[in-house]
């Protein structure tokens, strides 16, 4: 599958009506659109940040639904968003132990990586990573997501509730340390997130 993700920033106190358009408007956009496989929200409210990832079939769906999304997308997001970055990626590993819900916890770590080695970090996920991830209580979800032209790549991992989140941080730290020295990468960046919604049909 190919991912968009959708990452604003602004002033904390109207985040929640950009959520609403998001959770309702956004949505609704979304499920018309040819090759569309679901979509997540998540929100740091306390900061003022949301992160939108929508889910399709194949590039060309992506890219087509973009093209009727982008003028609305600004709209939505208004008047919280100060800056809008918009992101494409690769959906190479997609493990799903259980559905998440509104209330949990995303934890979102930004990679730097060789494009030739995106396979070999593929298979560091899938084969080291995800084992360790699967003992962690309340585990949701792991993706790996990959651009590979720019040498970038998210490791997004839900939990069922802020709990389990909070519980597993020394665990995916260690997982993290050892899945990033085999796969060569570099972890830039680190991200705690509640979820808003998450409906993605990864099969």
């Amino acid at each position: 599958m190919f991912v968009r993700a959708v990452y604003a920033t602004g002033d904390p106190t109207k985040i929640d009506t950009a959520i609403r358009a998001m959770n309702t408007e956004g949505r609704d956009l979304l499920e018309d659109r040819p090759g569309y496989r679901g979509a997540s929200v998540f929100a740091d409210r306390t900061l003022g940040k949301l992160l939108a990832a929508s889910w399709w079939e194949t590039e060309e769906a992506r890219r087509n639904s973009d093209e009727v999304l982008r003028e609305r997308r600004a709209a939505m997001l208004e008047p919280f968003a100060g800056t809008l970055a918009v992101d494409n990626y690769e959906a190479l590993v997609f493990h799903q132990a259980q559905q998440p819900q509104a209330g949990g916890g995303l934890r979102l770590t930004r990679l730097e990586l060789d494009p030739m080695d995106a396979d070999l970090l593929a298979d560091t996920f899938r084969g080291t990573v995800v084992p360790k991830l699967e003992t962690f209580s309340g585990l949701a979800r792991a993706v790996l997501l990959v651009d590979r032209e720019r040498g970038r790549g998210l490791v997004g991992v839900t939990f069922v509730d802020q709990a389990s989140l909070a519980a597993s941080r020394a665990g995916q730290a260690a997982a993290r340390h050892e899945g990033a020295a085999k796969a060569h990468v570099t972890v830039t960046g680190l991200e705690e997130f509640e979820i808003v919604f998450s409906d993605v049909r990864g099969d």
